[in-house]
């Protein structure tokens, strides 16, 4: 799964235990409603995210993670995240940016038009 947005936050490292590090980016999506969608990235692929900074266009790959952790009370409860292991910078929008559209195949000249009949055409 992708998500393609604009970077809004990156978060430094945390150092959760001993063994175990992530960091956290908030991506915002360009839709009708932008949606700011928290992607963590655990231990190496932390790294990835150093060479990256709020305001550039970015398509992360991510994972949906779900676990269940029963509390000291017996009661079951579910926890999702999202994962991300891959991040790319997209190239910026702009004039000139669009690639070239191919030309279009010309079409054969009608060979049945017919000029009697009545145009139905609401203009």
């Amino acid at each position: 799964m992708e998500v393609i947005g604009k970077v809004k936050v990156i978060n430094p490292e945390q150092q959760v235990s001993a063994s175990f590090k992530k960091r956290e980016l908030v991506v915002t999506t360009d839709e009708q409603y932008p949606q700011h969608i928290l992607v963590e990235f655990t231990q190496d692929k932390c790294d990835l995210l150093n060479s990256y900074k709020q305001g550039e266009a970015v398509k992360v790959s991510i994972n949906l993670r779900g676990r269940e952790w029963v509390n000291p009370q017996g009661e079951t409860r579910y926890f999702n995240s999202i994962q991300g292991w891959r991040i790319e910078k997209l190239a910026p929008e702009g004039p000139g940016q669009t690639p070239p559209m191919p030309a279009a195949e010309a079409f054969a000249p009608a060979t049945n038009l017919n000029e009697d009949e009545p145009d139905d055409l609401p203009f």
